[in-house]
């Protein structure tokens, strides 16, 4: 079965190139043109991916994002954001509400469908394992059962955040670069935003609650898990 990919966006120029760039590529694609009509898809459909306009009628692509985020059947829905680039603000709230990536129009359609398999193959991969646990103080990683417990408790995380941590608890004790780990995390080659690895690092330490100290800032260069 391909994968399916469900794209909400309320110009049909944008809805027919994605489209057409994503069967070619081998996904089976629905479409949506509202906010209302992206959620009922959603439920409908159970795609593996949802590329989400932030400026859609009847609802925005941010209230879109924070229902299906907020419900647990569809929280784990990995959701890749389409933005302008005059919507950092809306962009970075995105990333905070839980969205794997985003795609700033105009875009390469080559690109897009990169990001996408990139969320796929995060979203479905298990992390490398070198045993079946990672443990730091508190911070206990199931590689298995791809689960978080912080003090006993387990703790949802995203896979992109899952795997920043699992990253950063394997290399603890090294200072990792934003460049790196938009490599090994996201797997881009090139330098985009760096501010997708301060967001989502934000988001690790907003988690981790008392344990978010053991993730220390390098300033100027990356982070690091201390030892």
């Amino acid at each position: 079965m391909n994968p399916k990919i469900l794209v909400a966006d309320d110009e049909p120029d944008v809805l027919n190139l994605v489209a057409t760039n994503l069967r070619a590529a081998g996904f089976e694609v629905f479409q949506a043109l509202d906010g209302p009509a992206a959620l009922a898809a959603v439920r409908e459909q159970s795609p593996s991916l949802l590329i989400l306009d932030l400026m859609l009628p009847g609802m925005s692509g941010l209230e879109v994002c924070r229902a299906l985020k907020a419900d647990p059947a569809t929280a784990a829905l990995p959701i890749l954001m389409l933005t302008a680039k005059a919507e950092e603000v809306d962009r970075i709230v995105g990333l905070e509400l839980g969205a794997e990536d985003y795609v700033t129009k105009p875009f390469s359609p080559r690109e897009l469908v990169l990001r996408v398999k990139n969320v796929l193959k995060r979203s479905t991969a298990k992390p490398e394992s070198n045993g079946d646990r990672l443990v730091l103080g508190g911070i206990v990683i199931d590689r298995l059962r791809m689960e978080v417990t912080i003090g006993g408790q387990t703790v949802d995380f995203t896979a992109t955040e899952l795997k920043l941590l699992t990253l950063l608890m394997e290399r603890r004790g090294r200072v990792q670069s934003r460049e790196v780990l938009l490599n090994d995390v996201w797997g881009y080659e090139s330098v985009i935003d760096t501010r997708t690895v301060d967001t989502h690092i934000r988001r690790l330490r907003e988690k981790l609650g008392d344990a978010a100290d053991c993730i220390e800032t390098v300033r100027g260069f990356g982070y690091r898990i201390a030892e």
